[in-house]
């Protein structure tokens, strides 16, 4: 039998929000992080952009939230975005007091003050960016001085399979940790914590083509969703406009900031587009940006488009992208001399578990932190930048509200083990590869970028298959990282579509054939699991398809 220890927070996820969040409560408590593989495998790491802070003495607060709120197309939480937007600069002062070594203008005397960068929704230049690669300098920092700290402990492979709630008083339950299976050992690991915080990221590999690396498979939105939270604007599904159309290079991001300093999008023929969609052309919000390449793909029979920005100097375009610069040069494009051609690709999940502005879920000590949570901060579309922006904040106030309340919370009773004792290895693993395949070729073609409600309905019938199907396979065999991240996946992809097919409007995001216009007056639409959807339900054989109730 495994020995438990009691953690004081257990943290799911190893990417700026986590991170943000360990280094804020080591200096008061033991925190423990999971990393379902190596730290790379978070989306932060990979983010190119930068961060958005109002930084520029031309640029206000006031600005900031104008710009997210129409480009979230009026349904963000105005409190959650205030809230963000007036506690970026101190979360800048604390990444440059780390080291984080943010770009600088060029001036007479040498370096100065931050370069800032615009982006697509953007109305001034307030993107501050470390190169083309934010992600991985901010990534990197933070791990550094993670750990050198003391009271961060790091778990590399580990995916967590569900929540163990359970009856403290009453009828309030509490989390009381995770069930997580080693990657290494292949065997399920019990793990008690006062409190346990997700920050798995989004769910974009619900889709054939995503830029997220492959662990974004909505482990945390599942798993909160199964554990009785309520999760919200699901049918907000980001697509970046510019992925790099190559066979080598499926998830390989165009910035936006390559738009941002004046990149043009281009037809074959070498002719601009964009002026008939929006009149900020190219630095319209993303929404608009990606429905208009997919229109112009459709309309033509397209592949890709073209993105230049061959008109600026060489010597500006290497200062400004080494790394994208480097990447295209591999494949055999010069960016340079020409264009490079690209693609949309699901970015970004926009909603999530729904928090206050803590990261508190509906279950008592559980929180959800970075593109798991639904803050409010986002409505129906993602402004560029803002999403670093968001877990760093949540991260650091989630930090002061877990230190406030972890002198209230008593130690995690001894949990029961995972049982596996009637479940056999599985002879089909093809079984799980092929479903898949098939859910996320199917997500692609009926929930994409324009979407229709007979589309939506056929999408719902076929998931409800599969989920039947694998939830047989999970009840008979031991689990694996494919099975778990398969279950997940279909998990939200259902959420996703049942949040689509009740928006009867197009809105950001969310654009449907069947209401092509918005609604006057439109609000978030949450879902609510029911009884049954967190029923203990034991199979024949096998393990529990719910959280543990205690």
């Amino acid at each position: 039998m495994q020995k438990q220890e009691n953690h004081d927070v257990l943290i799911i996820g190893a990417g700026a929000a986590g991170l943000s969040l360990a280094l804020s409560l080591a200096p008061h408590c033991r925190v423990t992080i999971l990393a379902k593989n190596g730290f790379q495998d978070s989306s932060t790491y990979w983010a190119q952009g930068g961060i958005s802070a109002v930084l520029d003495d031309n640029d206000n607060f006031d600005f900031h939230i104008s710009d997210t709120i129409r480009a979230g197309a009026g349904l963000c939480d105005p409190k959650a975005v205030r809230f963000t937007v007036e506690r970026a600069p101190e979360v800048i002062a604390w990444l440059e007091s780390m080291g984080m070594p943010f770009t600088r203008k060029k001036t007479a005397h040498g370096n100065s003050p931050y370069h800032l960068t615009r982006e697509g929704g953007h109305s001034y230049r307030r993107v501050i960016h470390s190169a083309d690669a934010t992600g991985r300098f901010l990534h990197n920092t933070l791990v550094d001085h993670a750990r050198l700290e003391p009271n961060i402990h790091f778990v590399n492979n580990r995916i967590a399979i569900d929540l163990i709630s359970g009856t403290k008083i009453g009828h309030n339950s509490r989390c009381h940790g995770v069930y997580a299976l080693n990657l290494d050992s292949g065997r399920v690991e019990c793990w008690p914590a006062r409190v346990v915080v997700l920050a798995t990221g989004g769910a974009g590999r619900a889709y054939l083509y995503s830029t997220n690396p492959d662990g974004a498979t909505g482990d945390g939105i599942a798993m909160a969703w199964r554990a009785g939270c309520r999760v919200s604007n699901l049918e907000f599904i980001q697509f970046h406009p510019t992925c790099l159309y190559h066979p080598e290079a499926k998830s390989f991001l165009i910035s936006e900031a390559v738009r941002g300093e004046g990149g043009r999008l281009l037809l074959p023929n070498g002719e601009r587009f964009m002026q008939q969609f929006d009149d900020r052309r190219e630095l319209a919000p993303r929404d608009i940006v990606a429905r208009a390449i997919d229109h112009e793909m459709k309309r033509l029979g397209l592949k890709y488009v073209l993105l230049d920005i061959s008109h600026k100097s060489a010597d500006f375009i290497k200062e400004h992208f080494p790394t994208i610069l480097s990447r295209t040069s591999e494949l055999g494009f010069d960016m340079t001399t020409g264009p490079i051609p690209v693609v949309p690709a699901t970015h970004y999940t926009c909603g999530g578990v729904v928090t206050d502005l803590n990261g508190r879920t509906d279950l008592p000590g559980l929180y959800a932190l970075g593109e798991t949570a639904c803050t409010g901060l986002h409505g129906a579309n993602r402004m560029a930048s803002n999403s670093l922006l968001e877990c760093l904040v949540f991260g650091r106030v989630a930090a002061k509200d877990i230190v406030r309340d972890l002198p209230n919370i008593p130690p995690v009773p001894t949990l029961p083990e995972w049982d596996e004792s009637r479940v056999t290895d599985s002879d089909e693993e093809i079984v799980v590869t092929h479903n898949w395949h098939e859910l996320r070729q199917m997500m692609w073609n009926y929930v994409g970028i324009v979407r229709t409600n007979k589309r939506l309905q056929r999408a719902a019938n076929r998931i409800r298959l599969l989920k039947r199907e694998i939830n047989e396979y999970y009840s008979n065999f031991r689990v694996s990282n494919d099975l778990i991240e398969l279950r997940n996946l279909a998990t939200v992809a259902e959420l996703i579509v049942r949040c689509a097919l009740r928006r009867r409007e197009s809105r950001g995001l969310h654009y449907t054939l069947d209401y092509p216009e918005p609604k006057p007056r439109s609000r978030p639409i949450a879902l609510k699991p029911t009884p049954a959807t967190q029923r203990v339900r034991r199979a024949n054989r096998g393990h529990d398809h719910a959280p543990l109730q205690l």
